[in-house]
């Protein structure tokens, strides 16, 4: 079975993305797309986002007084990749952990499709040949402007990855690409080829898909045998 994908945060890297699925992905296509009524947000203390529908996060924006947000901003800029199979697809919810949900969405397309392979593979990658490119060439810096929401071409069917933890664990603002990809890809992958290759990208396949577990707290402070003493707190930890 062939599954296709929208992809926001780190996987927007098609380094990343090939090390992930552990192959070149010489079947995959791929072209920026756009999601509606969604917002990417930093997860506090994390170096890569988190997506929600406009329905949950606008609670985040009324709460910070900035109030409601205008449709152009409740847009979320990415990547989408047809081609993806079954065993791409496990690898994929692995990675993402139990700190997401893959989910249904519609998806814009604001370019053509085109072979995942005709994309550089850095330097960086040990999938890829000697002669590789660097890794500055494979994402840019800046994406070129949208085009207005009622000229976006016709949506494509996707899946993504939603944030399944508590808001209080997001920031309100919202997080661009561009800032995005300035601030971060570039620790997602290696940058000296001495060095262990994709740290992060392997250290969350070695624990399984348990990104995110909870533990009671014990937040009692009343006598001992007390009611008071009693009460516990169930918080959530991202490892």
């Amino acid at each position: 079975m062939s599954h296709s994908a929208f992809f926001y945060g780190t996987l927007l890297h098609p380094a990343i993305l090939r090390r992930v699925i552990g192959h070149r992905g010489d079947q995959l296509e791929m072209c920026p797309a756009l999601l509606l009524d969604h917002t990417r947000h930093k997860i506090r203390h994390e170096d890569y986002p988190a997506v929600l529908p406009y329905t949950k996060s606008r609670a985040l924006f009324i709460d910070s007084g900035r109030g409601d947000l205008p449709p152009e901003e409740r847009t979320v800029r990415g990547t989408f990749v047809r081609g993806l199979s079954n065993e791409d697809i496990a690898l994929l919810d692995l990675f993402e952990g139990d700190e997401y949900t893959r989910e249904a969405v519609a998806v814009h397309p604001l370019g053509p499709l085109a072979p995942l392979s005709s994309t550089p593979v850095p330097r960086s990658d040990p999938l890829a040949a000697s002669n590789g490119a660097t890794d500055a060439d494979v994402v840019p810096l800046t994406a070129p402007d949208l085009p207005p929401l009622d000229a976006l071409p016709s949506p494509l069917a996707a899946e993504t990855y939603i944030y399944a933890g508590p808001l209080s664990g997001l920031s309100p603002e919202l997080w661009s690409y561009d800032d995005f990809v300035r601030e971060n890809a570039w620790k997602w992958i290696g940058t000296d080829e001495r060095d262990e290759y994709y740290a992060e990208v392997d250290r969350r396949r070695e624990m399984d898909g348990k990104t995110l577990h909870t533990e009671i707290v014990d937040a009692g402070n009343g006598p001992a045998g007390s009611a008071a003493n009693d009460r516990a707190v169930v918080a959530e930890f991202r490892e």
